[in-house]
């Protein structure tokens, strides 16, 4: 008889094998996918290898693709750190860059001494204020933030498209081209955001902040009494309630922060990638869900979410290079719902371990602890 037990502890070893385990898992499932659809997995996985690091061109677009996957992974994990559920960075990250695009054209031609820090306030912010309103609720009055926060996604997206396509706003172009086929006005080019590197390899901005908020994070938690508040509240929400701690305030603060840094990967979409508003863009990438799938991977270690987003990127900017006839369809997807669903299933064997044999009747149990 096979039967689970749950963990009373959890050992250190667990949460680098799970991630570990959980990647060779679902390489190992796709290749059987692949070589099933009548491909050579080894020749695909070699090609994917190539694109995603086969060159110093290779890096600078994975990295580039990492960027927005690096904020939303931060964003999911830092609400579901405190078991808070935020399914809707994809809503914040496009509030954050229907903002962020609205600062920098609007004070891009200031240069980019204003327009740049413009933009990431302004991106934050507004994916802040997004993910605090279901916050509230869910703190006030108890409302599902799952459900919440994934309707507030949809009203995103379709506040940004009615600014491109609905309307003639300030966002859309209304000149050459603009005129028949709706479209974004790019931003100034003092506001596009700056690379650093040499030798053919760029690091966007994007990035770099995305760094340096994942270290913020980790020490946030581990070093402050803020921190040491939310693992409590995380662990026990009666406990932290019993040990003065203002629950609800706390929830809304990390609520709160998790918006903001969705809304920083919207900023930094326009800034670092696309130059302008596109909703239709912003929809297909679905960023925000994939944010997800980083935060379960790193199991919620924001200083593990930085190689794990280099991981998905990586796969997205192969998938893009690679389309084609002679390269499987739908594998990157494939791939990266299958990451998710073995980090999934590894979490969950970090809380319950298998064991085997026959549960011990409660009588025969009573007997012995009587004796």
């Amino acid at each position: 008889m096979i039967r689970l037990e749950p963990r009373l502890t959890r050992p250190k070893w667990l949460s680098v094998a799970v991630p570990v385990g959980s990647i060779i898992v679902a390489a190992i499932l796709g290749a059987l996918l692949i070589t099933l659809s009548g491909n050579d997995a080894g020749a695909t996985y070699g090609r994917i290898g190539d694109r995603a690091f086969g060159s110093v061109t290779a890096w600078s677009d994975t990295i580039l693709a990492a960027t927005p996957l690096l904020l939303t992974g931060l964003a999911a994990a830092a609400a579901f750190k405190m078991g808070l559920f935020n399914i809707g960075g994809q809503g914040q990250f496009v509030m954050g860059a229907v903002a962020a695009s609205g600062a920098g054209l609007l004070l891009g031609d200031l240069g980019g001494f204003v327009a740049i820090p413009a933009m990431i306030l302004a991106g934050m912010l507004a994916g802040a204020v997004w993910a605090a309103i279901p916050g509230f609720f869910k703190t006030r009055f108890g409302t599902n933030e799952v459900i919440t926060t994934l309707m507030f996604n949809y009203i995103a997206a379709n506040i940004a498209s009615f600014l491109i396509f609905g309307s003639e706003s300030f966002w859309r172009l209304l000149t050459g081209s603009g005129k028949v086929f709706p479209q974004g006005k790019p931003i100034a080019e003092d506001a596009v955001w700056p690379a650093f590197g040499g030798g053919g390899f760029n690091m966007p901005l994007g990035f770099i902040l995305g760094c340096v908020a994942a270290v913020a994070l980790w020490a946030l938690y581990r070093y402050t009494r803020f921190g040491f508040e939310i693992g409590v509240v995380s662990d026990s929400p009666e406990a932290a309630r019993y040990a003065g701690i203002n629950v609800p305030r706390t929830g809304l603060a990390i609520m709160t922060l998790s918006g903001a840094l969705a809304g920083l990967g919207g900023a930094s979409d326009v800034g670092d990638i696309r130059h302008l508003l596109d909703p239709k863009g912003l929809g297909q990438t679905g960023y925000g869900y994939t944010g997800i799938v980083v935060a379960a991977l790193a199991r919620w270690n924001p200083i593990a979410v930085i190689p794990v987003s280099i991981l998905l990127g990586a796969l997205a900017n192969a998938g893009r290079s690679l389309q084609g006839a002679t390269f499987p369809a739908g594998l990157v997807g494939t791939l990266q719902g299958l990451l998710l669903f073995c980090a999934v299933s590894g979490e969950f064997l970090t809380r319950y371990r298998i064991r085997r044999g026959a549960r011990r009747p409660a009588k025969a149990t009573a007997e012995v602890i009587g004796a």
